[in-house]
Order: C-alpha cells, then structure tokens, then sequence
C-alpha cells in the first residue's frame, strides 16, 4: 500500500478533530472546570504575548476538565453522593430573556420584574436556591465547595442578624447573596409603604454587609402582589426568581403536573437543621443531587443565566 504525505493543512484539521473527541468525552463524564486562559510568552521579534494555538488550548481545557473530575469524584465519596454531579456547561455570552411565567402576571405589569420559576434553556441544567438563613450549619460550606456545586441565597435579616459573618464566609466561596425581605411577612397583606420597607431595606442591609446590592428577590412563601413587585422594582431589584421544585432531607415536592426535572427549572431549599427537618443540610444535598444527578441533569449558576 502506497503511503500518501498529508500536507500541513490536512495534519492540522486531524489534530483538532482528536482533540475534540477527547473534549467530548471529558465532559461526558462529568466534570466541571472553567476553559484555561491562554498562558502568555515573551516574543523577542514584537515583544507582544505569545499564545498557543487552538490544538494547545483545547489540549490544556481537556486536561483541567480531567482533573477537576477526579476532585469532584473524590469530593463525592468524601461526602456520602450516590454518583458524582454532573458538569455544568459553559453560560452563555448572552443571558436568556426572562418573562414572566404565564399564570403568574399582575395586572398592567409588563414592565415590573419578570416572575418566573423556570430559566429558558435547552441543556439540561438546572439552578439550586436556599432561603431564609435560619440554620448555619459550617459542613454545608466546606461540602459545597468540595462539591463544587453553584447555589444562590436568598436572606431575610431576621434570622442572619445573629451571624452575619457565616454568609460573607458564603459569599468569599463565590455565592450571590439575594434578597427575601427583613423578616419574611406576607406581602399581599401589607401596603405599599410596609412592603417597601421589607424589601428596599432589606436591600440597604445586605448592601451595607456584604458591599453589593441585590439584583435578585423572592417574596415569603412565593406570595406577590403589583406592589410588591412596584416596590421591589424602586430599589433595584431586576427579576423575581420562584421555583419549581422544593428539595428536603427526605423528599422532593414538584410544582408541575409531571413532578419532574425540565430544563432551567429553579429548586426552592431552605437553611434548616434537625430541629426542623428529619435530617441536615448536608443531607438535604444528597437528596437533592440524588434527584438531579440521576435525572442527568447539572447545577448551574443562577446568576449566570439571569
């Protein structure tokens, strides 16, 4: 058989081609990393940084992504899941739109803050939220960054006033803090002027605490009115995230028809310990990335999409 010399263009096109199996299957198997910023060089001719190519920066990608897998692996044993979580994909350059869920609007409110249980995507993706701040329980910080599980609180000041300090802990892990008013009262039952002040003051507190502002709100118990939202909206706040599905040491309890995963769907938790639960906050996230990971889906960043 007659051996025929590819040219330099040929070489090239195969070398990317290998290289983006083996990124598919790195990802296949479920590890999560952040691509690797190109490493830069001297160049003595322009003295301007020297980067790889794209066979060399996929190469490296492929070899963090195998690496943050066997952390993740390890992380999962140590902490008791049944299989490692999957990986979340890269976000997107461009955040979704977000309406408001249908069902879920008030009257003549098309330009408050959208109200919404489910993010617009087609990866199977889903986002983890916990509420209040009551419980502040020190091994949900170390699994979840072992874990390398994205999350977002939303804090009432009533129940982290005692210790502020666990949550700026939180947010040194790189958690968004949001906001669920000053001490969790039904919206619909008070005025314009009460509601206000739960919500922008709130606002002010965690601006003042952990030095940035809330984009994000979540009224008690899911319950909102158009002053609710018209007040939410005076100090800030830009979308009105609900959820889907509620995640408990022992169970799952679905909003939708199916009691099911889909796409983008938020789950509803909360800081509790065993005083209120048959369980910890540590077992909650084993229920939880039970139900998720065996449904093939990822935690994503909330933040990232919305």
């Amino acid at each position: 058989m007659q051996l025929v010399r590819q040219n330099e263009k040929n070489r090239a096109r195969r070398s990317r081609a290998v290289l983006a199996v083996l990124l598919v299957a790195a990802l296949g198997s479920a590890c999560a990393a952040e691509p690797p910023r190109p490493a830069a060089g001297a160049n003595a001719a322009r003295g301007k940084a020297k980067r790889p190519g794209p066979a060399g920066a996929l190469s490296a990608y492929v070899e963090k992504v195998k690496r943050t897998q066997a952390e993740r692996a390890a992380a999962a044993k140590k902490w008791g899941l049944a299989n490692t979580p999957l990986a979340a994909p890269q976000p997107p350059a461009t955040k979704p739109e977000i309406t408001t869920r249908k069902g879920f609007e008030v009257e003549d409110g098309e330009s408050l803050p959208p109200v919404f249980t489910t993010v617009p995507v087609k990866e199977k993706i889903v986002f983890l939220t916990i509420d209040d701040g009551s419980e502040k329980d020190p091994a949900l910080l170390q699994m979840m960054s072992e874990l390398q599980i994205p999350y977002s609180a939303f804090l009432s000041d009533y129940v982290i006033n005692d210790n502020y300090g666990y949550f700026e802990q939180m947010q040194d892990r790189g958690v968004s803090l949001h906001n669920h008013t000053l001490n969790h009262r039904y919206m619909p039952g008070l005025s314009y002027a009460e509601q206000e002040h739960e919500i922008c003051d709130q606002q002010t507190k965690l601006e003042e605490r952990y030095g940035k502002r809330p984009r994000l709100f979540r009224p008690p118990y899911g319950n909102y009115n158009k002053k609710t939202l018209r007040a939410a909206q005076s100090c800030g706040v830009k979308a009105v995230p609900l959820w889907a599905a509620e995640a408990f040491p022992d169970h799952m309890e679905w909003r939708e028809w199916d009691q099911d995963l889909h796409p983008g769907d938020i789950i509803l938790t909360h800081f509790r310990g065993s005083d209120d639960w048959e369980g910890t906050m540590p077992d909650m996230i084993r229920r939880v990335m039970k139900t998720v990971t065996d449904r093939g889906y990822a935690v994503a960043k909330l933040e990232d999409y919305v």
